[in-house]
């Protein structure tokens, strides 16, 4: 069973995706050229409806954009939130003759036992819960059949989203989103990476307390089946309702799974939502899901100090330092104070020495305001091209200060964040980032 990038595959996907996209591309051209008034609510609404039926990648961008802070105006992202990753789960005898063209015709010798009912089912696979012949208990992520012909035609129909979408408003490009977006969707096809990312990120965090991440079986793994072991764990919403107690212990422990490998290896997990992790009995979190992952220049990590430091200084020198750093080339003073705003909002948590919750100043009412004018301002200086780098950062530090809004956790954030940098240089990080990606055979980064 072949899973390449099929014409067919991709032309049976553009037919579904164009015309479901081709009413909203006519009301677009219905205001432009005959002077229609185009609602951005109606309009959103006509997007959801277009990409609403949809499972696989198209579904998995759609949900990605809606937490990316300015991709999309605040009527797109309240109508693409409403989108479920509900993919239907592969029956038992598909699962079988997948499972037969991954591992031969006689896989199942190679398991002392496999559930033929999946226990979760996403975008782009589903996962069975399986007992090897060790003993061991084991997670298998079977992926979907055909799955690179539809991220190829997905990818192509998302820029006609993004083109639809500028038309309307030029203050960000979308073009490094696009290519940024891209890039990751194209590395989650491939287990063999994803492994690597996994054993990667247990040798990153492997000394750190409260932090846990399964290890990948090679033997019983390819490019498009990833066999784990199984860590036990509950949602970390419902352990937090029986244990609201224990909100803080689980904030922190997840702040050091995020932040230990960027600070200390220029790496990001680059999809911090609700799924991606559970919660064990002493409070550890189980980091799952390693198919979107970021490697960062080593300076690039710098400027993200840089800049820190250049707000609590008011060094302005140095906070252009720190954006040319990220990639934005040769910035204005106009673009300098805009992107400040959006910066204060990001780092306010930091900012403070005292214990405070993430609420205080980055509520979604005043990300969204903040959100708001920094689009307005945007528009007023020319636009913007956002660098590729910062799309996942950005997004990945807006996602878990969303979760940690949902654990109304209440932590000094300043000194746990003081407590991680203390002592970094980008040449010890560079150093660290190349022995560890070279070991774990991860690409270095460009």
């Amino acid at each position: 069973m072949r899973d390449d990038n099929r014409l067919g595959g991709r032309l049976a996907r553009y037919a579904r995706v164009g015309s479901a996209m081709a009413g909203v591309g006519a009301r677009l051209a219905g205001e432009r050229f005959l002077g229609i008034r185009l609602e951005k609510a109606e309009h959103a609404a006509d997007l959801r409806a277009a990409l609403g039926g949809l499972k696989g990648p198209l579904m998995k961008v759609a949900q990605l954009l809606s937490t990316i802070p300015d991709a999309l105006p605040k009527e797109y992202v309240q109508e693409l939130q409403q989108l479920q990753s509900d993919a239907p789960a592969m029956g038992w005898p598909f699962v079988r003759r997948r499972m037969a063209a991954e591992l031969g015709p006689a896989w199942r010798g190679r398991f002392a036992s496999f559930e033929q009912h999946a226990v979760s089912a996403a975008s782009l696979g589903q996962v069975h819960r399986a007992t090897g012949l060790d003993g061991r208990q084991l997670a298998c992520k079977l992926q979907y059949p055909d799955m690179q012909s539809a991220v190829e035609a997905d990818l192509r129909q998302l820029r006609l989203v993004f083109s639809i979408y500028e038309r309307a408003d030029r203050a960000i490009s979308t073009r490094q989103i696009h290519a940024e977006i891209a890039a990751r969707l194209r590395e989650e096809l491939d287990y063999d990476l994803e492994a690597r990312h996994m054993a990667l990120y247990g040798a990153m965090l492997a000394g750190v307390e409260g932090v846990h991440v399964p290890e990948p079986v090679a033997a019983l793994s390819t490019r498009r089946l990833l066999t784990m072991t199984w860590l036990d764990g509950r949602r970390i919403l419902d352990f937090v309702r029986e244990e609201p107690e224990a909100r803080n212990d689980l904030a922190m422990n997840m702040f050091r799974a995020w932040y230990v490998p960027f600070y200390g290896y220029g790496v990001i997990h680059g999809d911090p939502h609700l799924g991606n992790y559970t919660v064990r009995p002493d409070r550890g979190i189980n980091l799952l899901d390693f198919g979107c992952v970021r490697v960062f220049r080593p300076d690039f990590v710098g400027g993200v100090l840089d800049l820190y430091r250049a707000l609590d200084r008011g060094d302005e020198e140095l906070a252009v330092h720190a954006y040319e750093a990220w990639g934005f080339s040769n910035p204005s003073r106009e673009l300098i104070e805009v992107l400040n705003l959006w910066a204060r909002f990001v780092y306010a948590p930091i900012m403070d020495d005292r214990v405070r919750s993430i609420e205080e100043t980055n509520s979604t009412v005043y990300g969204r305001e903040t959100a708001e004018k920094v689009h307005r301002r945007l528009r007023e200086v020319g636009g913007v091209e956002i660098p590729r780098e910062f799309v996942f950062m950005d997004r990945a530090a807006i996602g878990l200060g969303a979760v940690f809004t949902h654990l109304k956790a209440e932590i000094n954030w300043y000194r746990l964040f003081h407590e991680l940098v203390e002592g970094f240089s980008v040449e010890t990080l560079a150093a660290r980032q190349a022995e560890a990606l070279t070991r774990h055979r991860v690409p270095l980064p460009a």
